[in-house]
């Protein structure tokens, strides 16, 4: 861990780090989830795939600048598709190709042909081996598009077919909620982004992912737990980078917590759903330190007006705020804070009564046609 990030260890809350290491006495239930311990795994989860992955990452920047792509495909379902939305915001910004997210029916259900073109697809999946997935990329494939999987299962068929397999490296996840392969999803995305467009600030901030998601995971966001431990419903606002991340945590919320969340941008909500915000409503914001992010603490303040529960994220603040977030390149600050929110939400779902690890009615691996 670089000096920088050491010294910022003593600014967290909950947990102090000491050489790396969580020191929190007060763990006792939380701690023994395979959620918990898996989440844990992420910084080096994320430092096994950015070691596995420089050599691809660099000579597929290379094959993308000498022939530019007209659009990237993205290919994924639940968990994955919140981190193509990610990659999405990271592409179109730093690179100005457009990104579309692919209906998996249409090839699955409709067998509808693919018209020929030189589409980038960017296939992204824990198991690699959903049947509509699998389909939809054969589709691609066969019209002419370059074809690259971000999978965890390098058995895979997905990574078997796959023209560039960006392995994830997350290591084996047994907890229905996915958690370090998804945080390994968003790092995959940041490093092809920074690969291809040869950005320097970027590529420098993913290099520091695996020390600051340590930072990360001992933040202190027990507020938020108090805040929606009797809860129903609630929305989780973002926008920009991380818009994905609030898609994410809403999900897990209904994975994990039996609450019924629903995610939406900071510009999106103050339409209809701004109706239903009221007195004593929650809402989680994750506002990240750039102009995207204003956007989410202007809302964040419209709904403290209104008499909301607000439990903003700012990574403006650099841990001064509750809960804490911490500023870094504004692309990865919500790789940052949905790791702190994992560990958050495990220790919401157990708050009440439920088990993380075996949320009702999932399996592991959804095999969709």
């Amino acid at each position: 861990m670089n000096e920088t990030i050491q010294d910022r260890a003593s600014i967290l809350q909950d947990g102090t780090l000491q050489d790396g290491t969580l020191q929190n006495e007060t763990l006792h239930d939380e701690t023994r989830t395979l959620m918990f311990s898996e989440a844990a795994e992420s910084a080096d989860a994320v430092a096994r795939l950015l070691s596995a992955n420089r050599d691809a990452f660099a000579a597929l920047g290379e094959r993308l600048r000498a022939a530019p792509p007209a659009v990237v495909v993205t290919c994924a379902r639940g968990s994955s598709d919140h981190a193509a939305t990610y990659g999405k915001y990271l592409i179109e910004t730093l690179l100005g190709v457009p990104v579309a997210s692919a209906a998996p029916s249409v090839s699955s259900v409709y067998a509808a042909p693919m018209a020929p073109g030189t589409a980038l697809v960017i296939a992204v999946s824990q198991s690699g081996r959903s049947p509509d997935l699998l389909a939809t990329v054969t589709a691609y494939q066969n019209a002419g598009a370059y074809v690259v999987a971000f999978v965890n299962d390098e058995t895979s068929p997905l990574a078997e077919m796959a023209d560039t397999l960006i392995a994830l490296k997350a290591g084996p996840e047994k907890s229905v909620a996915a958690t370090k392969s998804y945080i390994c999803a968003l790092a995959a995305f940041a490093g092809l982004t920074a690969a291809w467009s040869q950005n320097d600030a970027l590529a420098n901030a993913v290099d520091t992912l695996p020390d600051m998601l340590t930072l990360a995971f001992g933040a202190d966001w027990s507020p938020i737990v108090d805040a929606l431990a009797n809860a129903n419903n609630l929305f989780v606002i973002g926008r920009g980078y991380g818009y994905g991340i609030a898609q994410e945590a809403a999900l897990k919320l209904k994975e994990t917590c039996a609450l019924h969340a629903e995610a939406f941008s900071a510009a999106e909500v103050r339409h209809g759903p701004m109706a239903i915000v009221n007195d004593g409503f929650p809402v989680i914001a994750f506002a990240t330190s750039d102009t995207a992010g204003d956007g989410v603490r202007e809302a964040a303040a419209e709904f403290r007006a209104r008499g909301a529960v607000v439990c903003l994220a700012d990574a403006k603040a650099d841990a001064d705020g509750t809960p804490v977030a911490l500023t870094a390149h504004p692309a990865i600050e919500p790789i940052l804070m949905i790791q702190s929110f994992y560990r958050m939400a495990n220790a919401l779902s157990l708050r009440r009564g439920l088990n993380p690890d075996a949320p009702l009615h999932l399996s592991k691996v959804t095999r969709t046609v």
